[in-house]
């Protein structure tokens, strides 16, 4: 049931990458004898939390760019994904973008604490940003990939999959969460939405990526350049 699904999940190099992160978090955290900073982690989950609501709804639904080139930065990043929800190989945040940002929030993390006066800056944003924050962000990988996965799943995996199958198959501009718990950032900013209303809406999600015509050329080219490199049908 989980070993196929691992094994997917850690075929995908940022995964790999972002899994190393986080036993290094640990392991500082060891050598520093800094356990009694893990107090920090429950915040760096919270943090990867807002993260993930605000990447996915301010960056990876960006509006679509004129550029070619922008266009298909967004079309690996996300685009695609609603182009192609079944398509394994656009499931997980491409390398090139979660790596950086976790660089980024590491500085920003390690600098925070210095500020804060922390004895071991390192240390407390090892705690902060990779046992809270990148532990986060796997899960995030794990539930993500389930939900366009079609396997035997416990409760709270089903709940999560019907939730962020609005979002696909509904109206792709609610519930831009998927971590459990996540629904509620989306309802403080007002973008989750009730059972009753859902069914209400039209499937224009499921007919339309993002909004985009059917013979949108930027949409178009984009799927023929990653074609061969992602998996996706010619036709």
């Amino acid at each position: 049931m989980f070993l196929p699904r691992l094994k997917l999940m850690f075929s995908h190099r940022s995964v790999q990458i972002m899994a190393a992160m986080w036993l290094l978090g640990w392991g500082v955290l060891g050598v520093t004898q800094s356990w009694h900073l893990l107090w920090l982690a429950p915040l760096g989950v919270l943090a990867q939390m807002l993260n993930e609501y605000s990447v996915h709804r301010f960056l990876f639904h960006w509006p679509a760019p004129k550029r070619q080139s922008l266009f298909d930065l967004l079309y690996l990043a996300h685009y695609g994904h609603h182009d192609f929800p079944s398509n394994p190989a656009l499931f997980f945040v491409p390398v090139w973008f979660a790596i950086p940002m976790l660089v980024l929030h590491l500085c920003l993390a390690t600098l925070a604490a210095w500020l804060l006066g922390f004895a071991n800056p390192v240390a407390a944003a090892a705690a902060f940003t990779l046992v809270g924050g990148v532990g986060t962000f796997i899960a995030y990988e794990w539930f993500h990939m389930t939900a366009h996965t079609n396997v035997r799943k416990f409760a709270l995996e089903r709940r999560v999959t019907r939730l962020h199958g609005m979002h696909h198959f509904r109206d792709y501009e609610r519930w831009y969460h998927v971590n459990p718990g996540g629904e509620i950032i989306d309802k403080l900013m007002g973008t989750g939405i009730s059972n009753a209303e859902m069914q209400q809406k039209s499937r224009r999600a499921l007919l339309s990526t993002l909004g985009l015509a059917k013979d949108d050329p930027r949409l178009l080219a984009a799927r023929a350049r990653f074609a061969g490199s992602h998996g996706i049908p010619q036709e």
